[in-house]
């Protein structure tokens, strides 16, 4: 039996998208490919608002995040954690060889303007890691006003992973200033996993050029000479390339402020169903997520048999990551999601908590 997906990734695919997969094979070095490849990164560029350098990756969004370290931090990186994968990427960081420093607030928290800038006076870092969007705590940071921040420091390098953010709310990559923007697929885009994009700005690829030790898969000159010719360093996941194609004229047939408000109504209606059940959100009004709520078990409730119950009913749910499990849970409203998909998972949860 499917299970309908409403966790925080990867999330329900459309059919028309798994339909633009099964199209015919073409080799990454025809024309053909340059073509297709072209109009993805073109179509890319318009809805993040950038005419910097447009790289697709054949990786999860970890991918080009390791990627992003290996190129761009010379001196020292600052790493700002927030949740379980903001604490990965710093973890990850080191794994590369390169000095870093966490700075953490506790899961829940927002980073924020006055942390950044604090940690950024010292003079110590050429770089900074920061997730928009941490999806194990449903928190989003005020990236607008960290943009801000940034550009107090011009030597630093910005890294800002939107792997859940990226096409459900603007994200202005140019107007931020963002040296590097990273998101994978299989969240707001609604793609199966497997094909990761990141963005590079002038000032990345100078920084690049004086990093060595960059490895060779992600190499941010090696995608840059193959950018020259619509193409990729390596063989790319040309079928989800396909299907990105696909999910961009969807994006743009839409529009991409009926898009950003639909996402902004399904969060609001998860976060007002959520309290008239009378759980809590974990995070602060304000840093809440718009792609999913995480919800607080003040009821006490066997989120692991809501879990079991939902599953029976063809229904995928996620109760809680991490150290949170168990006291959280988190339901993602994203993609191609409608208010009647929450519906739907609302009803079922209403039935099962009347029978608990």
């Amino acid at each position: 039996m499917h299970k309908k997906l409403y966790i925080p990734g990867p999330i329900e695919v459309s059919p028309e998208i798994l339909e633009a997969m099964a199209t015919p094979m073409i080799g990454h070095r025809m024309p053909e490919y340059a073509h297709l490849h072209k109009g993805v990164t073109d179509k890319l560029k318009q809805l993040m608002s950038t005419d910097d350098r447009v790289f697709l990756s054949t990786s999860s969004a970890f991918g080009a995040m390791e990627g992003a370290v290996r190129n761009l931090v010379g001196k020292r990186c600052a790493n700002f954690c927030n949740g379980a994968f903001s604490d990965k990427w710093h973890k990850v960081t080191l794994s590369c060889g390169k000095e870093a420093d966490p700075f953490n607030v506790e899961w829940g928290e927002p980073i924020t303007p006055e942390l950044v800038d604090s940690a950024l006076s010292t003079g110590k870092y050429d770089a900074i890691t920061l997730i928009h969007n941490e999806t194990s705590t449903g928190v989003m940071s005020p990236l607008p006003e960290i943009a801000e921040v940034l550009r107090k420091y011009p030597d630093v390098v910005s890294i800002v992973d939107t792997v859940s953010s990226m096409s459900a709310l603007n994200i202005p990559v140019s107007e931020l200033a963002i040296d590097c923007c990273v998101f994978g697929v299989q969240k707001a885009f609604a793609l199966p996993p497997g094909l990761a994009v990141f963005t590079a700005s002038e000032r990345a690829l100078e920084r690049a050029k004086t990093v060595p030790g960059r490895g060779y898969y992600f190499d941010f000159l090696e995608f840059l000479a193959a950018d020259e010719k619509d193409n990729t360093p390596s063989t790319p996941c040309i079928s989800l390339i396909y299907a990105m194609d696909r999910q961009l004229e969807r994006i743009f047939a839409e529009g991409l402020e009926q898009r950003w408000q639909r996402h902004a109504d399904m969060a609001n209606f998860m976060r007002n169903w959520v309290q008239e059940q009378g759980f809590g959100i974990l995070p602060a009004e304000g840093y809440r997520s718009i792609t999913l709520t995480c919800a607080t078990n003040d009821r006490g409730v066997d989120l692991g048999l809501v879990k079991k119950r939902l599953g029976e009913r063809g229904i995928a749910f996620d109760d809680g990551y991490g150290k949170l499990k168990g006291r959280t849970f988190r339901i993602a409203h994203m993609g191609d999601m409608k208010i009647a998909d929450l519906e739907q998972i609302t009803t079922e949860m209403e039935r099962i908590l009347q029978d608990l």
